[in-house]
């Protein structure tokens, strides 16, 4: 079994120069500590930036720096002081944070941060590349790195990638302004599992590749060529054993061993009977709401005087990206706000609120969650929040509540807390209100419910869960029942190709021979293909037929002076070598009075959509209309069309488009016509739609026949692309007799 590779913007560990050694200090953040047990329970490697600048030292402090790192399975990436500042403080931190948050007047689109984003995720995939061996997997961590998938993938088409982003993905309407909005997806949809804490994220990620890259998103599967992309929700846990235990030490505690910060709290907790400790810990961050708690817990006061000298707000707030322009601004506004309310309420024994603008030990803490009868969590947008979670396994007398607000990732699981709108003050304010009153006894009932959850689900499960997901991902194909065209059956193709006396070859046109366009007529063939056509016709002893859904003035004005057979609206009309063109089937077209209106309709309300006339069928094609609101009318279309429609029309569900055509018109029963008599005993069927399954069956027992893309098929193989199309038909076509 291979190695795992984790990649993060930064690696687990604080460096610190002694003398002239380094010492290393494992960080205790909730990713560094999900991912510890990934890391150190097999065998794996940390790709990520140590935190220092490369230009910072010299080559002769670097090199041993590198090589403790790799002795302690930690791959360092190379960043200077300005790659630094133009990466991190540039598009994740000035663009992607607040627009990913909800923050679009806080995103700044700058096209050189954007090229920085690009160069250093470079920098990371090619860190990756160089220590991928057979058997690895991949697992590349958040927003920083969302362009590393597919770079990676590129390199190493059969690595097994995970991605997991650990910030809210936004919803369609405003990721859809990002300028780069395609790379970033692409880059992403490079991995084979993409996780996310919640199902709405979820939910808006696949809406937006549906809708900006067109992809075919089946349930939680992204369709790429021959490759899926699952897309799945995992929420991340806590250390809850470490949090719990610690606050069982905590209870214990002698007088003498307790921190000068629970002392404090105790002296409050004595002040009055019924005296409340309400808890604010975030990071300084616009994200967080802070702003929104104060004023919601300075109309708390207004509202019930009756709690004035009771009720204490402790307020942790942790310095974060102080010289960037919006946090030094909310810096200053919190300290404002938080003196007003002081000046305002303050008597000479009791000051409502207790600011801290600063970090806390882990003792420090576990004290504050302790001893805190009410957390107040209510940031705006938030991916998860681990600090909901870490108040909850430290009430170890199962009291306390937790006021937490619905716009936090957390809130899916959390749902036994006092859930909120961070935006309504006033609800805020009573949510308060409701927390203090609220009776022990239901206290202990919602947080039981909650300690028990995240005891199952912790970090560790996490992180297991997710690689036991990527891991399925990595076994091979036989999920679809069909096998892939590999370059050794590709060499026992070509040589029955060779061997044989008589051949046809079978080949479907759109999607199988060139990509499909939103506008029909413009998907027309490329001189390399028809090139390979013309050779393929002139080759002894083989006849080529191009068996499509399109009507027969568009194949004969680009395949008729080629010499091959052409067969057009799903055999309605067939042209063999040298022939004219035949109709077969009946000539009644009177269905089509009553099919037209209602397609016309669904247009109308539809946009995006239009009706293609042929001969003999009505195409509704949906293409370019909104991918979800395509979804639905679908599913209108046909039911309607299916109580109308005679027996004798069939509905085909076609690539973005749905076709009513004559039930006995098939593609199948085209080319058994062709094949049949002839004695062929090589024959070649490619295609890639519902409609080429008629062919796949209808042929005899020795065809070869060939699904393009990794879907379910009756088919005996699937190929990736078109690209791997053309590269089969060239090697066909250049076959020496």
């Amino acid at each position: 079994m291979g190695k795992t590779i984790i990649v993060s913007n930064r690696l687990p560990i604080r460096i610190t120069k002694v003398d002239n050694s380094f010492e290393f200090t494992p960080t205790s953040g909730g990713l560094a500590t999900g991912l510890h047990s990934v890391h150190k329970n097999k065998n794996s490697l940390w790709v990520g930036w140590p935190g220092i600048g490369s230009d910072t030292l010299n080559q002769n402090e670097w090199e041993p720096l590198k090589k403790s790192l790799i002795d302690n399975d930690y791959c360092p990436v190379s960043l200077s002081t300005e790659e630094i500042d133009d990466f991190y403080y540039g598009l994740p931190n000035k663009c992607l944070w607040p627009l990913f948050h909800y923050f679009i007047e806080f995103s700044i689109f700058n096209k050189a941060h954007w090229e920085s984003y690009v160069e250093v995720n470079e920098k990371f995939s090619k860190a990756v590349i160089e220590c991928i061996e057979p058997g690895d997997t991949v697992w590349v961590q958040d927003y920083q790195l969302m362009l590393c998938p597919k770079m990676i993938r590129d390199a190493c088409p059969d690595v097994t990638i995970g991605f997991f982003l650990h910030i809210p993905f936004p919803s369609f309407e405003i990721f859809r302004i990002f300028p780069w909005r395609e790379a970033l997806l692409e880059g992403v949809l490079g991995a084979d599992l993409i996780g996310f804490h919640t199902y709405d994220y979820e939910r808006h990620f696949l809406s937006s590749v549906k809708r900006i890259l067109r992809k075919n998103v089946q349930f939680n599967r992204v369709i790429m060529g021959s490759r899926e992309v699952v897309v799945d929700t995992f929420p991340m846990g806590i250390d809850y054993t470490k949090f719990n235990q610690a606050a069982q030490t905590h209870l214990a505690q002698k007088q003498t061993e307790k921190s000068e910060l629970k002392i404090q709290l105790d002296v409050h907790i004595k002040g009055a009977d019924d005296s409340k400790l309400i808890l604010s810990i975030d990071r300084l961050d616009y994200t967080k709401g802070v702003i929104n708690r104060i004023k919601a817990f300075d109309l708390f006061l207004d509202k019930y005087p009756e709690y004035l000298e009771k009720v204490r707000l402790v307020m942790l707030t942790v310095p974060s990206r102080a010289d960037v322009p919006e946090y030094k601004r909310l810096k200053k506004e919190t300290d404002e706000v938080v003196g007003r309310i002081n000046g305002k309420y303050a008597t000479v024994n009791w000051t409502p609120i207790w600011y801290y603008y600063r970090s806390m030990d882990f003792g420090d803490l576990i004290d504050l969650y302790m001893t805190s009868d009410i957390a107040m969590i209510t940031p705006v947008r938030d991916g998860m929040n681990l600090v909901a979670k870490e108040f909850i396994a430290t009430r170890v007398d199962g009291d306390g509540v937790l006021i937490l607000s619905e716009m936090a990732g957390a809130s899916k699981e959390l749902h036994e807390a006092v859930l909120v709108n961070p935006f309504d003050r006033n609800a805020m304010a009573d949510a308060i209100q409701k927390a203090i009153v609220m009776p022990v006894e239901e206290q202990k009932k919602r947080n039981s419910s909650m300690q028990k959850r995240l005891s199952r689900y912790t970090v560790n499960y996490w992180a297991k869960e997710f690689m036991e997901t990527l891991e399925s991902k990595a076994t091979p194909n036989e999920e679809i029942g069909v096998v892939k065209l590999s370059d050794q059956i590709v060499s026992t193709v070509v040589e029955s190709f060779q061997q044989a006396a008589k051949k046809m070859l079978l080949l479907d046109y759109d999607g199988t021979l060139v990509e499909f366009h939103e506008n029909p007529e413009m998907a027309v063939p490329d001189e390399a293909v028809l090139n390979t056509i013309k050779q393929l016709t002139l080759l002894p002893n083989t006849d080529v037929a191009i068996v499509s859904g399109r009507d027969n003035v568009f194949l004969e004005k680009w395949f008729g002076n080629l010499g091959l057979t052409l067969v057009a609206e799903h055999g309605y009309f067939v042209k063999e070598h040298k022939q004219e063109w035949v109709i077969k089937g009946e000539a009644n077209n009177q269905w089509k009075k009553d099919v037209m209106p209602i397609m016309e309709a669904f247009t109308d309300r539809t946009p995006g959509t239009f009706i293609e006339e042929k001969t003999k069928s009505l195409v509704w094609h949906y293409r370019k209309t909104d991918p979800e609101l395509a979804d639905e009318r679908v599913v209108e279309v046909k039911t309607v069309l299916s109580s109308l429609i005679s027996d004798n029309l069939s509905i085909m569900d076609m690539d973005k488009a749905l076709e009513v055509v004559n039930r006995q018109i098939s593609k199948g029963t085209a080319v058994s016509e062709l094949v049949s008599n002839k004695n062929y005993d090589f024959i070649l069927c490619l295609g890639d739609d519902v409609t080429d399954e008629n062919m796949f069956t209808s042929l005899p027992s020795h065809a070869t026949t060939i699904k393009v893309g990794k879907k379910k098929t009756d088919a005996k193989y699937y190929i990736e692309d078109i690209e791997h199309v053309k590269s089969l038909l060239s090697i066909l076509a250049d076959v020496n007799e």
